[in-house]
């Protein structure tokens, strides 16, 4: 018998507290070069503020890349992040889109535990919420879903249902509206 894997992750049937601070999403433009991401994540540790999602990709030129960060904390302590930020060499812009017109989405992969009986009203939920279906197996369904967090929230809780066996959620990726440069 293999023992259980301990993770620190919590399970995906708890009720998380409510933060008392609102999610920002601070994107950051860096040059795409080694380390970049460690001293920005240092800024955060330093000033206490854990980043609760990030995405790191290229961006529309190779040699940058953009950090979308969500983080809560108080409204002067993300000030000074950013600040910071800005300071370091490889930043080219900083800027927090919390109260911006903005187009906000992210991305979960969700592997239900279905078997024959229950399939069907989990595949009636997937396609309410707009869900691809990735993998059928005799036991399990694997999703994606897209959206904003709140879809993505309301989609996994009717899901609980049934059991989650495996969840990945990307944070969020943003883009301001109109032509405005993000």
């Amino acid at each position: 018998m293999k023992a259980p894997i301990e993770t620190t992750d919590r399970p995906v049937t708890m009720e998380l507290p409510q933060p008392d601070y609102p999610l920002h999403t601070i994107s950051v433009l860096v040059n795409n070069k080694p380390g970049v991401l460690a001293r920005i994540a240092q800024v955060f540790s330093r000033r206490g503020y854990n980043i609760e999602s990030l995405v790191v990709s290229p961006g529309a030129e190779p040699r940058f890349s953009r950090m979308t960060i969500g983080a809560r904390g108080e409204e002067a302590g993300l000030d000074q992040i950013k600040a910071q930020c800005n300071k370091l060499i490889d930043v080219i812009s900083c800027y927090d889109h919390t109260l911006d017109e903005a187009v906000a989405k992210e991305l979960a992969l969700v592997k239900v535990a279905v078997d024959a009986a229950q399939r069907g009203e989990a595949l009636q939920i997937a396609e309410h919420f707009g869900c691809k279906t990735l993998d059928l197996a005799p036991e399990s369904l694997v999703l994606m879903v897209t959206g904003d967090s709140g879809k993505l929230d309301a989609m996994i809780g009717m899901m609980q249902k049934f059991g989650i066996i495996e969840l990945v959620r990307t944070g969020k990726v943003v883009m301001t509206r109109g032509n405005g440069l993000t």
